[in-house]
């Protein structure tokens, strides 16, 4: 297990039951003595980002459901330091927001690849002391992250994919049920 910091992944242990974060990954960007930020980044949101923003022009970007918090804001990661200015790099090579103006010329010039830039609406946030709460009941697995999660193409994959990065006992758990009781 990691401790909890910017570049971390947060995995949800297979019996969570929140339905907000049953079976995710929250990828942190965030974290000091007055609490935690991160995003799901692997549950696919209903609309692509065009639908959600009248100066998206061109390419139909996913979004992702980045949690429960302020779900009426845009948020993004990418990969993109040299065009989009004023990103906060969470990890080597991985940036959290920016000018969003050049955001939206790279994607409308064609240029933005999903693989290399992904949106979320709202986030997920934790007061101080709730996530180190919620690492010591075992809600959450902390791992380094890497890049071809969080830009993973299949979103749907992306847990089983974290537990195999965790690698030994924890790869099992990719096969555990969501109830142990309907076992």
């Amino acid at each position: 297990m990691t401790d909890p910091g910017a570049g971390v992944l947060l995995i949800a242990d297979p019996f969570l039951k929140d339905p907000n974060f049953m079976r995710t990954v929250v990828l942190m960007t965030e974290y000091n003595e007055k609490g935690a930020i991160g995003f799901v980044i692997n549950r696919q949101y209903e609309n692509t980002l065009d639908e959600l923003l009248p100066e998206i022009e061109t390419q139909k970007l996913p979004v992702y459901y980045g949690g429960p918090v302020q779900m009426n804001t845009v948020h993004f990661l990418h990969r993109y330091p040299e065009e989009i200015s004023g990103g906060v790099e969470i990890m080597k090579g991985v940036y959290w927001g920016g000018d969003f103006d050049s955001v939206v010329q790279l994607i409308n010039s064609g240029a933005a690849d999903p693989e290399r830039i992904r949106f979320f609406i709202g986030y997920s946030g934790w007061s101080e002391g709730q996530l180190e709460e919620e690492i010591e009941e075992k809600t959450w697995l902390t791992v380094e992250a890497a890049r071809s999660l969080i830009f993973h193409p299949s979103a749907d994959e992306i847990w089983k994919e974290s537990l195999k990065h965790m690698g030994g006992d924890y790869e099992m758990m990719i096969n555990f049920p969501i109830d142990p009781q309907l076992n």
